[in-house]
């Protein structure tokens, strides 16, 4: 099992120089940091995150035990998505004692003990109010694993204070605030000792200030969440947090947006590389690159005319050979035809001058040369649709399907016929309205220009009133709304009834007889009809909408300044996307600076359904059981903050505020503050460790042994000695 911390270690010499066996050790076992040291120094010896992380090595598959901070460079080595940080308390009870195992192995290692037997008494700290079960569990720990002669347990805002009382900074009667990292404390002391009948305990510290400041600037920052990491916002909070006197007169301030909220904004720079600049082209580029795209062009160029020769060539050879075979197929007998085809895989002599026909179109289309369309024969027409003019009782069922597929494709391709002719009259008289237009300019280029713009808004006015027409029915009054009550009949055109007719006719003359639609041509021609799609959205341009499409083209070839209309049915917004900047890689705290830490004195904030500091200060001032003689008074003139969320800008004069509200008017209130909040426990407790008299104060083995649990629960430390 290997055990691995990222925390600076300290000096290896001082680690292991020989320390007396009878010599305590003073561990502050805290709900976020672990402290560890010999009594009667001034500063612990080792120093790291109270929590423990078991990730698995990505190439052995090894599971490791990483206790305190972890290090980015080692870290790289361990799958550490499939685990977190685990922590041996709930709230600020110790509960996980097999995690608070590993903890104090590694403690204890770097401590330089030697061997599995620890012989130093331990003085460890604990909550206030610690459950016996959590007391006895860690005696049995101590005891049965470690073999350490005694134990002795501290609440660790006690030792604060009282090492406090000794730099003359409190006085023996007064009150403890501690606001630790889950819990909060207010501990009354009479005579140097705490009053433990009347402290009092809410479930906010330090955690919770970090994660709601880590919440909001998420909410704020969706985008740099990847960087909002825990311990970033653990420094952000530090660095910038305080507390406000009044609450609400602070958020007033940050809404009207004054200069003095803007000299309270703090900025955070994330990191931030700038694009690189565009150099301009210069002169020689530009004609270094065209002429780089001219030769490719013109290899290109000499690559397509190499293709389209060959390919003439090969044509052309085709031809020859196709020609050559009607040649030999004329001095063929009757006879010996088939089998002539049969050699050179045609089928008939027809099949033969076709692939003729169509060779020598493709050759000249290759050429440039203008292809004349040959217009089929009466007699070959015949041939392809011989069964079109015969009547049904002189064929076969299969030569009546037969006729039914010929009937259809020379409908067919007698509608793609007339398709196309009036395709080319639409452009035949396109192209002569244009010419036209193009008179009418050069006459008179004014007047022409006006008469086209009258033109194109009539029309305009007259496809836009169809559109709405075809929308909203053509049924309206003055009373009726156009966009509503309207049935799918009246926003049929007239093809659309037309072909509603038909159905509904066809239907009836159906009847209950035989099924016999499609034998008669005139039925076709009715298929055709019905078959049309003409649904509302699919219906193409009619003659005005293709004389305004003409119109708004030529204006635009003509007029610089016409803007033609946006259809606002094929409109789409294109979004612009704006090069990112160093602006967008900056975090701005402003009144999250004070919102945070405020949850410490309005719990409700977070959702937490208790009393504040404030609050908690004279709940447990009203608990005391003596009462009289000026205590209560010599308790308010004695207050001392100490914990590490104690240390923001302000607390002690708003937790002043606070407890005077709550007191008779001119009652003494003195609040101080801690000379180390975070390190003052530790030092108190190596004070009190180093003393002569705190042997006597231990709790041994032997009476482990002989009294047990029972004892412990009647244990309590006297911190004046």
């Amino acid at each position: 099992m290997a055990f691995i911390n990222a925390s600076r270690r300290p000096d290896r010499q001082s680690d292991y120089r020989y320390i007396p066996r009878s010599r305590p050790i003073v561990i502050d076992n805290g709900g976020s940091t672990f402290r560890i040291g010999w009594a009667g120094e001034s500063e612990p010896r080792i120093t790291f995150r109270n929590v423990v992380l078991r990730p698995r090595h990505k190439i052995t598959g090894e599971t490791v035990t990483i206790v305190g901070d972890h290090d980015p460079a080692l870290l790289k080595y361990f799958d550490c998505t499939r685990s977190s940080h685990r922590s041996a308390f709930d709230s600020n009870v110790v509960y996980q004692f097999e995690i608070m195992e590993y903890i104090l192995d590694y403690g204890f290692e770097r401590m330089g003990v030697q061997g599995s037997q620890v012989d130093h008494p331990i003085l460890i700290t604990e909550c206030a109010c610690n459950p016996i079960q959590s007391r006895s569990k860690m005696a049995e720990l101590l005891f049965e694993n470690y073999g350490v002669p005694s134990v002795a347990f501290g609440i660790d805002a006690a030792f604060s204070y009282k090492y406090n009382q000794q730099l003359g900074i409190c006085d023996k009667d007064g009150l403890a605030i501690c606001s630790g990292f889950t819990t909060s404390h207010a501990i009354p002391f009479v005579s140097g000792e705490p009053v433990l009948e009347a402290c009092c305990r809410t479930n906010i510290g330090g955690y919770h200030v970090t994660d709601y400041l880590k919440q909001l600037l998420s909410l704020k920052y969706p985008n740099h969440m990847s960087n909002l990491s825990w311990e970033k916002v653990e420094g952000l909070k530090m660095e910038h947090g305080y507390v406000a006197q009044d609450y609400a007169s602070e958020v007033q301030l940050f809404q009207t947006g004054t200069k003095e909220a803007k000299e309270k904004t703090r900025c955070w720079q994330l990191p931030w590389t700038p694009p690189p600049t565009e150099v301009p082209i210069s002169e020689e580029e530009i004609a270094r690159k065209a002429a780089i795209k001219e030769k490719q062009g013109q290899r290109l160029r000499e690559m397509a005319a190499a293709k389209k020769s060959s390919r003439i060539s090969d044509m052309e050879n085709e031809l020859q050979g196709l020609e050559f075979l009607l040649n030999e197929l004329k001095t063929v007998k009757e006879n010996d035809i088939q089998t002539f085809l049969s050699q050179t895989g045609y089928v008939s002599k027809q099949e033969i001058e076709s692939a003729v026909v169509r060779v020598t179109q493709s050759l000249r289309r290759a050429k440039g040369e203008p292809v004349e369309v040959e217009e089929k024969t009466e007699s070959s027409a015949s041939e392809k649709y011989s069964l079109i003019n015969i009547p049904d009782n002189m064929l076969s069922p299969d030569q009546q399907k037969e006729k039914k597929r010929q009937l259809l494709i020379k409908t067919t391709t007698e509608g793609r016929q007339r398709a196309k002719q009036k395709r080319f009259e639409e452009e035949l008289e396109k192209e002569r309205k244009n010419q036209e237009d193009e008179e009418k300019r050069l006459e008179n280029p004014e007047l022409y220009l006006e008469e086209l713009h009258t033109k194109h808004r009539d029309l305009s006015e007259k496809v836009e009133q169809r559109k709405r027409l075809k929308t909203n029915g053509s049924r309206t009054n003055g009373n009726q709304n156009l966009s509503s009550s309207v049935g799918r009949g009246e926003r049929l055109n007239a093809a659309q009834k037309e072909r509603m007719r038909l159905l509904t006719t066809a239907a009836y003359d159906r009847g209950k007889g035989e099924d016999t639609f499609g034998i008669k041509e005139e039925d076709w021609q009715l298929y055709k009809l019905m078959s049309k799609d003409n649904d509302d959205d699919d219906e193409g341009p009619d003659d005005d909408e293709a004389e305004l499409v003409r119109i708004t083209s030529r204006l635009q070839d003509i007029d610089p300044a016409f803007i033609p209309k946006v259809d606002s049915s094929s409109y789409q917004t294109v979004t612009h996307i704006r090069p990112l900047s160093k602006e967008d890689f900056q975090i701005t705290i402003g009144v999250e600076r004070f919102r945070c830490p405020e949850i410490l004195f309005q719990p409700n904030m977070v959702g937490v359904d208790q009393a504040g500091l404030d609050e908690m200060a004279g709940i447990s001032i009203q608990r005391l059981p003596l009462k009289g003689n000026g205590v209560e008074d010599r308790i308010t003139s004695s207050i001392l903050l100490t914990g590490g969320s104690c240390i923001y800008p302000g607390m002690a004069e708003r937790l002043e505020a606070g407890i005077r509200k709550m007191r008779p008017f001119e009652s003494p209130i003195r609040v101080v503050r801690a000379s180390d909040p975070v390190l003052d426990a530790w030092r108190g407790a190596a004070s009190y460790a180093a003393s002569d008299q705190f042997l006597l104060q231990t709790f041994s083995r032997q009476d482990y042994y002989e009294k047990g649990e029972d004892w412990l629960r009647r244990y309590r430390l006297r911190y004046t000695i």
